[in-house]
C-alpha cells in the first residue's frame, strides 16, 4: 500500500489487515523512530553524511499486529514521539539518505517473510515488496488530505497542514533513491470521495479477486 501522506494509508492498512486476518506493517514509522533517535542524539538531519554515519546504530522493533502496533527504539516506546512535529518535519530529509533506505529495506524484507502481510509505505510496490500479489497505490484531494491529517492533531492549521504535505510530497517523490511512485500493475484508488469502511472494502475485494486466481 503506497500513496502520498493523509490519503488514508495507515487507516485502510490496518483495517485490511484486521478484516483479513493479515499481520500489517507502518515503514514509515521505522523511518520516523530512525529521525527520531538522530533528534535526540543532536544529529544534523540536514547533513546526509552524518545521517549515514549513524544509519546502522538504532535498534528498532516493529510490531505487526493492525489492532496495535508498536515501534521500539532500544527499550523505548517511540509511537507517540514519532508522531511529533519536529520529527514530521525532519523525517523527508532523513528518508532521504541511501543508507538509511538501504538498512531499513533489509529490515523490511525480513519482517515480510513469506508474506500474509499488509505493508504501508511510499515505495512498498516498486521497492520493496515488487513481487507483491496486490499493489494499491492511494491518493486524496490535497485539501481532503491536510483536513484529515489537522483533525488528528491538536491545535493544528489546516492550510499549514496542506503547505508541508505538498513539502513532503514533493521531496518524496523527487529524492534519488527509491522515490515515492506507484508500480505499474498497482491498483491506484482516490480516497476522497469514500469514507474509510468504503475504501477498506475495495481493498478486501481486490485481495479475494487475487486469491482467488491465484
Amino acid at each position: 500500500m503506497d500513496g502520498t501522506s493523509g490519503s488514508g494509508k495507515s487507516s485502510t492498512s490496518r483495517g485490511v489487515a484486521a478484516r483479513l486476518g493479515l499481520r500489517y506493517l507502518d515503514t514509515g514509522a521505522m523511518f520516523r523512530a530512525m529521525t527520531w533517535w538522530m533528534l535526540e542524539r543532536g544529529i544534523d538531519v540536514d547533513d546526509p553524511g552524518a545521517v549515514a554515519a549513524e544509519a546502522d546504530a538504532p535498534v528498532l522493533v516493529s510490531g505487526t499486529d493492525p489492532d496495535a502496533p508498536t515501534i521500539t527504539v532500544g527499550e523505548t516506546d517511540v509511537a507517540g514521539p514519532i508522531r511529533s512535529p519536529e520529527v514530521t518535519a525532519a523525517v523527508s530529509a532523513v528518508s532521504a539518505v541511501p543508507e538509511v533506505r538501504a538498512r531499513l529495506l533489509l529490515e523490511q524484507r525480513d519482517i515480510i517473510g513469506d508474506g500474509d502481510i499488509v505493508v504501508e509505505g511510499r515505495d512498498i510496490g516498486t521497492v520493496v515488496a515488487p513481487d507483491a500479489d496486490v499493489k494499491v497505490y492511494l491518493t486524496a484531494d490535497p485539501s481532503a488530505r491536510a483536513t484529515r491529517r489537522t483533525a488528528e492533531m491538536v491545535g493544528a492549521d489546516v492550510h499549514a497542514t496542506q503547505q508541508d504535505l505538498l513539502r513532503r510530497d514533493t521531496i518524496d517523490s523527487g529524492r534519488a533513491t527509491a522515490p515515492l511512485a506507484m508500480a505499474d500493475d498497482a491498483h491506484h484508488i482516490d480516497t476522497t470521495p469514500f469514507t474509510l469502511e468504503e475504501v477498506v472494502d475495495q481493498v478486501v475485494a481486490l485481495v479475494e479477486k487475487a486469491l482467488s486466481q491465484s
